[in-house]
């Protein structure tokens, strides 16, 4: 006897028509278009929570390097400073220090300069 399997089958297809709203066109309703369709943004939505990442990792590069400049230091310089000062710092944390806090930014440029000259 075959067991009719309508709510799974039913269910299985609505939730992949759920996950294509907003999409255009046949995209959104046509089942196997809208199955593709889904599969192929999913994918985009894990590479691109990977690409976020090295982004803010470049734009925290670019925010330190540009107040390092400013206070006559390369990037460059101003971390290979640091390291040699043993000062542990992340490059989010200085970012941050380099929009919010200047003053403190300062200090460690000057700690910076310091390990550089011995």
């Amino acid at each position: 006897m075959r067991v009719p399997g309508g709510t799974k089958h039913s269910r299985r297809r609505r939730k992949v028509l759920t996950q294509s709203k907003g999409f255009k066109g046949k995209r959104k309703n046509c089942y196997r278009i809208a199955k593709q369709s889904v599969i192929k943004a999913r994918l985009h939505q894990y590479e691109a929570r990977r690409l976020r990442k090295r982004d803010m990792r470049r734009l925290w590069t670019v925010r330190v390097g540009a107040a390092a400049r400013s206070e006559g230091l390369s990037y460059s310089k101003f971390i290979g400073g640091l390291r040699k000062a043993e000062v542990e710092v992340n490059r989010k944390m200085l970012a941050d220090l380099a929009v919010h806090d200047p003053e403190a930014f300062k200090e460690l440029a000057d700690v910076a300069k310091d390990s550089l000259k011995t």
